[in-house]
């Protein structure tokens, strides 16, 4: 029965912590506002032939980055992530990284 009252109990009577995060997330810290960098320079077409500025938007691992981790406005990361899947089609920009293509993983 004890374990039956643990499950509906409050949050602060189950043993986890009931403090709230703020935005900056457990202490405090919190980054910058990043803003979309095609918004900012004012480019209305990405080019998928820009490979060195499609690399910019990629990860080590060779994934589109996120709106979050970028920054781009969800217009531009649409029209960016059309641009990288034509880029890999024409096979100016890899699918996967070097090493996980070497090892098979």
């Amino acid at each position: 029965m004890a374990e039956e009252r643990q499950f509906n109990a409050p949050p602060g009577e189950r043993g986890e912590r009931s403090e709230r995060r703020g935005p900056g997330g457990p202490r405090g810290r919190f980054q910058r506002r990043r803003f979309c960098a095609f918004c900012v320079e004012k480019i209305e077409k990405i080019d998928y032939k820009d490979v060195s500025m499609l690399r910019r938007f990629i990860s080590d691992q060779g994934q589109i980055d996120s709106r979050r981790r970028s920054g781009t406005c969800a217009r531009h990361q649409r029209r960016l992530t059309l641009a990288v899947k034509r880029a890999r089609i024409l096979a100016l920009l890899p699918y996967t990284a070097e090493h996980v293509r070497q090892r098979g993983n």
